[in-house]
């Protein structure tokens, strides 16, 4: 850990890009190599997960280090900052005569108990505190703290109208022309959306980038058949396209079957 706070140390000193950056100008990587650490994981490469944990610690040394020529405060104060919170959030674990007893359940009541106290004066609504994540994980984590308070659809079909409702919206807002108001419906759909899986106990965001996942390997795979039939991807017809796009699905289908089977081989 020491030799790689002196690299970033170095960098600082001597990489005209490093010099460069600031607190906000590097905030979008730390966003993106979280990402990339859940790509890596889903994929299961352990060489890809171990460097994307690298990168991701790289931002966090990074932006220490800037804030550190600040005088504001340095990586070790980083760490001792995540390390108290820690154990002052887990007093089941480090003040085990009072709390030995607690379950799962308990104990991520107790977590919640100890954070709103942590946060007290410093939200006006409890729904503040829900802003430092992704569009879709924002939109999930306000429903659920406001069905936690009684705000919320009694079943998922009553969850459903109300998207068959926005739905209908949009249409009408698509037929008006208005762009304001094409953009607030779809935002509507959108959070309806999410809203009914959410009443399934499904994570939007998992399933968006379970989704994306698959549309980029099938896409890849219509890649390298067309370059395997000499063609050039962009002068090829939709109907080409989609005829290997389809070969994409049953191909895709078939390998995950094959790799089940050798898990459950290897298991054996």
């Amino acid at each position: 850990m020491e030799k790689l706070l002196e690299i970033m140390q170095e960098l600082r000193q001597k990489c005209p890009w490093d010099q460069q950056q600031t607190p906000n100008s590097l905030t979008r990587y730390a966003i993106e190599e979280a990402y990339e650490v859940e790509a890596a994981i889903r994929e299961g490469d352990l060489n890809e997960i171990r460097n994307e944990l690298g990168d991701l610690l790289l931002q966090v040394v990074f932006q220490s280090q800037m804030y550190s020529e600040q005088g504001a405060f340095n990586f070790h104060d980083v760490v001792d900052a995540i390390s108290e919170k820690l154990i002052r959030r887990h007093p089941h674990v480090f003040q085990t005569e009072k709390y030995q007893h607690l379950d799962s359940e308990q104990v991520s009541e107790l977590w919640k108990q100890i954070k709103q106290q942590e946060k007290q004066g410093k939200a006006q609504s409890r729904l503040d505190d829900v802003k430092h994540a992704p569009a879709l994980l924002q939109a999930q984590e306000i429903q659920k703290k406001a069905a936690q308070l009684g705000f919320d659809f009694e079943t998922v079909d009553d969850a459903y109208a109300k998207l068959d409702e926005e739905l209908e919206e949009l249409q009408q807002a698509i037929k008006n022309q208005k762009s304001d108001e094409i953009q607030e419906e779809f935002g509507d759909c959108l959070f309806s959306l999410i809203n009914v899986g959410r009443k399934l106990g499904l994570s939007s965001e998992t399933a968006l980038l379970a989704t994306i996942y698959k549309f980029r390997s099938r896409f890849a795979y219509i890649e390298q058949q067309a370059q395997r039939q000499d063609k050039d991807l962009q002068e090829m017809s939709l109907a080409e396209m989609d005829e290997l796009w389809e070969q994409a699905k049953r191909h895709l289908k078939l390998q995950g079957k094959s790799n089940e089977f050798a898990a459950a081989t290897q298991q054996t």
